[in-house]
C-alpha cells in the first residue's frame, strides 16, 4: 500500500519513524502536537502476548524538555512535589508537577544527564511556559531538544539492546537508569524505562540530522533473534492499564490531586516549600481512583457507575485483558471510602450493564517485579 506522507505544520508532526511503518489504512492519533500510531492493521492481542513473552518495538509520542544550568535543580525544587537534588546522574525519577491549589498540572519522567542538565519527558498539555515562568531571574535554559522516542518493551528487550548497539557494547541498566549509547552509529540516550509494567528500555535521539528510518531498520534487523516485532499502541494500552500506570488527561488532570490519584508517595510533605505544598497539606489523603474488574465485558470511558442504582463514580481508562480474561479499568469514586471489593454497576461496549469488582491498584504484580526483570509471564 502506498505509505501516508509525514504530516506537518499548524504544530502538528509526525515523527521521523513514521514513514517505515505507515500505510493509507493507519489510524493515528495526536499527543503534543506529535502523531502516534494507535491501529496499523495488527491483532491487539497477539501484539500483547508478543510484548508479554519477547519484544515489541513502539513510536511514541513522548515529549522531552531540556532544563539546564546552575538553577536547574532549585527551579526544579520548586515545580515538582519531590526532591530532585539527591537524585544521581545517571538516574531517573517520576516526577509531578501541581498547581497552587494542589492539583496536578503535568506528570513525567525526569532524567539526569550531568550535574546541570535534566531532561523531563512529559505527559501531554503545555509544561515548558509554566517552567519558564518560574525561571524568571534563575540561571537556567529550558528548551525543546526536539528529541524522537522509541520504546522496546518485553522479556526480551535487552535481548534486543545488546545486539543493537555498536559493537556489543550495551551499557549495564538498573531500573531507572540513564545511560549515553550509540547504536547503528548514531548517538542516542538510553533509559531503563517504559509504559508497559514490562522490562524494557526507551531510546532518545540527540542530533538535528537524525536519521530515524535508520534506527528503525537496524532494530528491527538486529532483534530478530529476539523475536522483535513492531506494534501501533493498542496492545500498549492493554498493558499499561493492567500495570496501573495513569494517563494523564485521561485519568488524571488538573482537577485531581496526586493523593486523589493514589500517587501519594511522589509528594513530599517534609521538604521545603514548593508550588502546591500548602495545600497539598491540607489536603484529603485518600484515593478516589481505583481499578474495576469485569467479566462480562469492558467497560466504558466516561459512563457512570452506580451502586444501588445511585451514581458514584465515573469510568476511565479500560481494555479488555487477555491475561486476567476479563475487562479491565479505573474509576474515578466521587467521594473517598472502603471501595475495595465492592461490586458496582458498570456500562460494557456491548451495551449491557455488568457487575464489576473495585480493586486495588495496579491489577496484579504491585511490586514491579516484572518491570525489574524479576519475574515474567507464564502463561
Amino acid at each position: 500500500m502506498k505509505t501516508i506522507k509525514c504530516i506537518s505544520g499548524m504544530g502538528i508532526t509526525c515523527s521521523p519513524f513514521f514513514d517505515s511503518y505507515a500505510t493509507d489504512d493507519s489510524e493515528c492519533g495526536l499527543y503534543n502536537g506529535r502523531v502516534f500510531p494507535w491501529r496499523c492493521g495488527e491483532s491487539a492481542t497477539e501484539d500483547y502476548w508478543a510484548l508479554r513473552r519477547g519484544a515489541v518495538l513502539f513510536d511514541v509520542p513522548e515529549t522531552p524538555i531540556a532544563i539546564e544550568g546552575p538553577d536547574a535543580v532549585r527551579l526544579l525544587d520548586k515545580v515538582l512535589t519531590r526532591s530532585v537534588a539527591g537524585l544521581k546522574i545517571g538516574r531517573a525519577a517520576y516526577g509531578l508537577a501541581c498547581l497552587p491549589d494542589g492539583g496536578m498540572l503535568m506528570d513525567g519522567v525526569l532524567m539526569r544527564l550531568g550535574e546541570e542538565r535534566f531532561w523531563y519527558v512529559q505527559a501531554e498539555g503545555e509544561f515548558r511556559p509554566w517552567l519558564l515562568a518560574h525561571a524568571v531571574d534563575r540561571d537556567v535554559s529550558i528548551y525543546d531538544p526536539d528529541s524522537w522516542v522509541l520504546q522496546v518493551q518485553g522479556p526480551r528487550s535487552f535481548e534486543v539492546l545488546a545486539a543493537a548497539c555498536d559493537d556489543q557494547s550495551a551499557p549495564e541498566l538498573r531500573y531507572f537508569d540513564v545511560a549515553e549509547c550509540r547504536i547503528g552509529g548514531q548517538p542516542l540516550i538510553v533509559s531503563r524505562t517504559g509504559w508497559t509494567g514490562e522490562l524494557g528500555f526507551e531510546l532518545y535521539s540527540t542530533e538535528r540530522d537524525f536519521d530515524g528510518a535508520a534506527l528503525w531498520t537496524h532494530l528491527l534487523d538486529r532483534g530478530k533473534s529476539a523475536g522483535l516485532i513492531w506494534s501501533a499502541l493498542r496492545s500498549m494500552q492493554i498493558r499499561r492499564i493492567e500495570a496501573g500506570i495513569l494517563d494523564y488527561g485521561t485519568d488524571m488532570d488538573a482537577g485531581t490531586t496526586p493523593f486523589q490519584a493514589g500517587l501519594g508517595k511522589f509528594v513530599d510533605l517534609s521538604r521545603s516549600a514548593f508550588i502546591g505544598k500548602s495545600a497539598l497539606e491540607r489536603a484529603d489523603q485518600r484515593p478516589l481512583l481505583y481499578g474495576v474488574r469485569c467479566g462480562d465485558g469492558v467497560p466504558v470511558y466516561g459512563t457512570r457507575a452506580e451502586l444501588d442504582s445511585q451514581p458514584v463514580g465515573r469510568l476511565l481508562s479500560s481494555a479488555w485483558s487477555p491475561f486476567l480474561n476479563c475487562g479491565i479499568g479505573y474509576v474515578r469514586m466521587d467521594a473517598p471510602g472502603e471501595w475495595a471489593g465492592t461490586r458496582l454497576q458498570i456500562p460494557t461496549l456491548d451495551g449491557a450493564l455488568a457487575s464489576a469488582e473495585v480493586v486495588m491498584l495496579p491489577f496484579y504484580d504491585p511490586e514491579k517485579r516484572i518491570a525489574r526483570g524479576l519475574a515474567v509471564c507464564r502463561t
